[in-house]
């Protein structure tokens, strides 16, 4: 397939050189559809589970076109006034409502300097703060009361981030919002790319290691007893601490998942099991399927 030429590259080389230049294993397709989304300046919205690497994929993104990145992290406190920003009372009474009174928030410090906005955890924040996007993603302008005007300067972007709809603590998003955005998926990796990713993030040479903490971690996703699994962020720490226990024994690897996972996993609703429990189940179940000792 003939590539998109951007400034003399196509976007199957523009894809080789982000893996490269930020150690992303695989996400081939979901790097081509970022990069064909940034080429055309349509807003991103990547959803996924948690740990999945939306958080990657948008600072390489940021890195890779040399932009300033504004992060934000969302909640149900996360106002429209720390979005935007405000006016410090003191500085006002002082200087009067001026730029120099203003606390400039990420949403106009990014349109100001042509940056990426990354919104992290969108959904979690309240719908009036959401809706402060819709004139930037529109028109490219923001209105603060007592300044006026802001426009976003060129290369402004927004990509943002939510775990999936049907999690706690999350607010839909308005349709409104939703129409501005292109949706890209991100779901967990193969395991031969998620082992890849153990190695090389954490240096691990031994092949039985990365095999074992991957294989544990992949168990936890389909788990009857867990509403949550694991991310690969539990094979890297399950790795990591593995090196320095026995790595020949199953009751250190029992100690090691339960270090590395009880914090990453969560519950059905009515099991009454101890969490400690039910990862001991899932190292068990996943070294009868292994030809180990």
């Amino acid at each position: 397939m003939e590539g998109v030429v951007m400034q003399d590259k196509t976007i199957e080389e523009m894809i080789e050189e982000i893996q490269k230049q930020f150690n992303i294993v695989g996400r081939i397709g979901e790097l081509r559809k970022c990069l064909a989304a940034k080429l055309a300046n349509r807003h991103i919205l990547l959803e996924g589970d948690v740990g999945v690497g939306k958080t990657t994929l948008a600072n390489a993104m940021a890195s890779y076109f040399s932009q300033n990145l504004e992060r934000v992290d969302g909640d149900e406190r996360y106002s429209s006034a720390k979005l935007v920003g405000h006016f410090d009372p003191p500085m006002v009474i002082e200087q009067g409502y001026s730029w120099d009174s203003f606390v400039t928030g990420p949403l106009t410090k990014a349109m100001k300097q042509g940056a990426i906005l990354f919104l992290n955890e969108l959904n979690r924040m309240p719908e009036g703060t959401q809706n402060v996007l819709l004139s930037a993603m529109d028109e490219g302008i923001i209105i603060i009361p007592k300044l006026g005007e802001v426009k976003a300067q060129e290369g402004f972007f927004i990509i943002s981030a939510m775990n999936p709809a049907e999690l706690v603590a999350t607010t839909p998003l308005s349709e409104a919002l939703r129409d501005r955005f292109v949706w890209i998926r991100l779901q967990y990796q193969s395991e031969e790319e998620e082992a890849n990713i153990v190695r090389v993030r954490t240096g691990i040479k031994d092949d039985k290691i990365i095999k074992i903490a991957v294989k544990i971690v992949r168990q936890t996703r389909d788990w009857p007893d867990l509403r949550r699994g694991a991310s690969i962020r539990g094979a890297l720490d399950l790795a990591s601490i593995i090196r320095f226990l026995e790595s020949n024994d199953i009751e250190s690897w029992i100690d090691g998942s339960i270090m590395a996972l009880a914090t990453k996993i969560e519950l059905e609703d009515g099991v009454e099991s101890q969490i400690e429990d039910v990862v001991k189940d899932i190292v068990q179940s996943a070294f009868k399927d292994l030809d180990f000792f």
